[in-house]
């Protein structure tokens, strides 16, 4: 199912259910893998809504750091896997490495999965110098019939949403029933007696889904986070990409093994290790969860799997009050400022998952509404200023790495905040209004463009 980013304004609140923000796709990137293969595959359901039969070729022409970055993310393979019908929640991953890279001379392609068009691998034009309107991550499609030529435009606007242009209003209608709330204070306020954050999340989610489906699809949620742990744990080799970059987190797990059986103490290590195993695996290109973007999916899975492995009491219900909890603090920060690391950076991405993280933590381990936003605004706080510049647009270096250093300032932050009484200097809303004024005052050359920082310093091996 395509995601849609939904419209929000002062009537409907801001709230994103927890299905939409933590869905389940692929690697590397969810902004220039995921969004681009949704579009793809939205653009096919509409066009042959519309010319079922008479389509004689496609183009496509990615902007800004869809172009800058897309060779080392794969958007190229992902529009494409899209356009032929795949959808990055259900398709193999393999299917989609090579989609574009691999295509033959003379293959058609199999528009929408069924109706097979002429293809070339340069119908796909790269266009990293055109700075489009509206967002950095910008996608032009175009089908050709005999009598005319359908055009759309989108907007991968980070964590795996996509914007049509132009038909974004009438395709994200509020729901009825969702709470209302477009600030942290606003949030905090909903929060009386003794009613939590979750609550609040939860009374969203049972605007369109009942109890037991909420229940269900979180439980599916930490299912699949979970699994990529233990993929990531398991995995051994070298990452795909020019770097060589070795997978370390299968040896790092059998490492703090031998420490654990001698009697040290390893609780940090094993978190890093998991966030390592996430991120490992969606530079592979694998199955991974979007929490809230892929290059910082490791964070979420990596203090959530810290909570289930070594804190007593941690329950399924546990599982579920941290990552609606997440969803709330993740949707507060996705209207008011960005989750898109090519529009502010990795503050937007890696500092947007520590937030969540952070406040799913406090949550769980008794802390009040208060310090919660607390521990989110710690989080987040810490990292304002986080530049993204990933060397030779590959999702490695430094992002995984990143995401582990953020699940411990992660778990830092919920205990600083668990110490003391929700009251605190700096808002959650003033730290979100600064990333997006940081955002918007930052160089495009540290915004996923690799033109800047490391990626510009370190020599490519």
């Amino acid at each position: 199912m395509t995601t849609i980013a939904p419209v929000t304004d002062a009537r409907s609140g801001v709230y994103v259910s927890a299905f939409e923000l933590f869905s389940i796709g692929i690697g590397p990137s969810s902004s220039h893998t995921v969004g681009p293969m949704r579009a793809g595959r939205d653009f096919a359901r509409r066009v042959l809504a519309q010319h079922p039969h008479d389509l004689r070729r496609v183009e496509v022409v990615l902007y800004g750091s869809l172009a800058a970055t897309g060779l080392g993310h794969g958007t190229p393979d992902a529009v494409v896997a899209g356009l032929a019908g795949m959808d990055p929640e259900t398709c193999d991953p393999a299917s989609v490495r090579g989609a574009w890279s691999g295509h033959r001379a003379g293959e058609s392609l199999p528009f929408g999965g069924v109706l097979p068009v002429p293809f070339d691998s340069s119908d796909v034009v790269l266009d990293p110098f055109t700075r489009p309107r509206g967002h950095p991550n910008t996608l032009l499609l175009r089908a050709f019939t005999a009598e005319a030529v359908v055009e759309e435009t989108y907007l991968s606007v980070g964590g795996g949403f996509i914007q049509r242009v132009g038909a974004v209003a009438d395709e994200a209608a509020p729901r009825d029933g969702v709470p209302v709330f477009r600030t942290a204070a606003e949030l905090l306020a909903l929060c009386v007696d003794g009613r939590s954050i979750a609550d609040v999340a939860r009374t969203g989610e049972l605007a369109s889904r009942r109890a037991d489906e909420v229940a269900a699809g979180l439980d599916a949620i930490w299912d699949a986070m979970r699994g990529c742990i233990e993929s990531g744990l398991d995995a051994d080799g070298t990452l795909p990409g020019r770097l060589g970059v070795p997978r370390r987190a299968r040896a790092m797990r059998d490492s703090i093994r031998r420490a654990e059986q001698a009697g040290r103490p390893v609780t940090t290590d094993w978190l890093q290790a998991f966030a390592l195993a996430v991120n490992e695996e969606n530079a592979g290109g694998g199955r991974v969860v979007t929490a809230p973007t892929n290059g910082a999916a490791g964070i979420l899975p990596a203090v959530l799997m810290y909570y289930v492995r070594f804190e007593p009491g941690s329950d399924a219900e546990g599982v579920r009050t941290f990552l609606l909890t997440a969803a709330a603090i993740g949707s507060i920060i996705r209207a008011n400022a960005s989750i898109s690391g090519a529009e502010g950076g990795c503050q937007a991405e890696v500092g947007s998952a520590c937030a969540m993280a952070a406040a799913g933590l406090c949550a769980v381990l008794g802390g009040t509404p208060a310090q919660v936003e607390n521990a989110a605004e710690i989080a987040m706080e810490h990292h304002l200023g986080l530049t993204c510049d990933p060397v030779a647009g590959l999702v490695q270096i430094p992002c995984i790495e990143r995401n582990a250093v953020a699940a411990s300032t992660a778990v830092t932050a919920a205990r600083l905040a668990l110490h003391g009484d929700g009251r605190h200097v700096v808002s959650l809303d003033a730290v979100i209004e600064t990333m997006r004024q940081t955002g918007a005052d930052m160089s495009e050359k540290y915004k996923e463009t690799s033109r800047g920082g490391l990626a510009v310093n370190v020599v490519e091996c």
